[in-house]
């Protein structure tokens, strides 16, 4: 029998028809432990959040969570290493805005592009930090403190170079003529450690952080550099209260949840929708209570939105204040 071209084609198709089709599933995430990178050391709000939350994530994906606490460079350590993981939804960075948004100020060179290198899954609000004072400072709000800076040394803390902390201070300095030190930590545990002994006549942080300070009476509490009054101190007056309507004394950011920016929209989408209910989970409820946190995290969508326009506020506020690049 001849077999002719025309014969094999007519075969070929025929086998292709009748072949059936392979279809591989994709292995349903996650599938493995996930690593959330805290930027900042343990024993602050961001680290207590993380580990939290991430606490929910495993109880609710059935897979480990591991923090991996890699601290250093306002952030950006913690926050390179993210930049260039993989983008398979196993590896996230845990941070505060200021690291995505003043440090681009701050440095030189940050070791990743904030904008390009990650997206942002959840924003969680850091709540109102109070700005407190050694007690060995005789001052009870934010006036008088002013006033005693003029003629006293004062190490002002704060948990990152460039940190709400730094601005904070700076504009102080700026806007009264004082020449306090800020005194840049690795996070607000080392930060707070000095302030106990007696290093720094004032810092501003996470009520958690400094509570034992407080119960101690080693702090004082002067001023809430927010819009709000903070919850866990209703006596307290805000910076707008107090005479201080400058915008620079009107702290607002958030701890960002974050993945490498090609990470799959489903990944993003789902660690996103467990990061929000994360906040009414057991574990996340305790933490959000003890910082004295109300709102709840802002999604994606919302989060990468509200980024922007912090970006348009907190830059320009920055770039004015004359901080040189390191």
């Amino acid at each position: 029998m001849t077999t002719t071209r025309r014969t094999l084609l007519r075969t070929a198709a025929g086998l292709a028809i009748a072949s059936p089709v392979i279809v591989r599933a994709q292995t349903a995430w996650p599938a493995k432990p996930i690593t959330i990178v805290v930027n900042f050391p343990a024993g602050g709000l961001t680290d207590g959040i993380a580990r939290s939350f991430g606490q929910h994530v495993q109880q609710a994906t059935g897979q480990q969570v591991i923090i991996d606490n890699k601290p250093g460079a306002s952030g950006n350590i913690g926050a390179a290493l993210v930049a260039r993981a993989p983008a398979d939804g196993y590896t996230f960075l845990h941070s505060v805005s200021s690291t995505l948004v003043q440090n681009r100020v701050m440095f030189k060179s940050m070791g990743f592009d904030p904008d390009k290198d990650l997206t942002i899954i959840s924003g969680t609000s850091s709540g109102v930090l109070p700005v407190v004072v050694h007690k060995s400072v005789p001052v009870s709000n934010l006036k008088e403190f002013v006033e005693f800076a003029k003629t006293n040394k004062v190490n002002f803390g704060s948990w990152a170079l460039g940190s709400s902390a730094h601005v904070f201070a700076q504009g102080l300095n700026e806007k009264f003529g004082l020449e306090m030190e800020v005194v840049t930590y690795k996070g607000e545990a080392p930060m707070w450690q000095d302030m106990g002994a007696g290093q720094l006549q004032a810092a501003m942080g996470s009520p958690q952080a400094f509570n034992a300070l407080l119960v101690k009476g080693e702090i004082r509490p002067i001023v809430a550099p927010s819009r709000v009054r903070a919850g866990k101190f209703p006596d307290l007056a805000t910076s707008a209260e107090q005479g201080f309507t400058d915008d620079m004394f009107t702290v607002r950011g958030w701890l960002a949840l974050a993945a490498p920016a090609a990470t799959p929209k489903e990944v993003v989408k789902k660690m996103s929708d467990l990061w929000v209910a994360a906040a009414d989970s057991e574990p996340g409820r305790k933490m959000m209570e003890s910082f004295g946190l109300t709102e709840k995290p802002m999604p994606h969508e919302e989060v990468m939105k509200d980024y922007g326009a912090l970006k348009a506020t907190v830059i320009p506020r920055i770039v004015a204040l004359g901080i040189t690049p390191v």
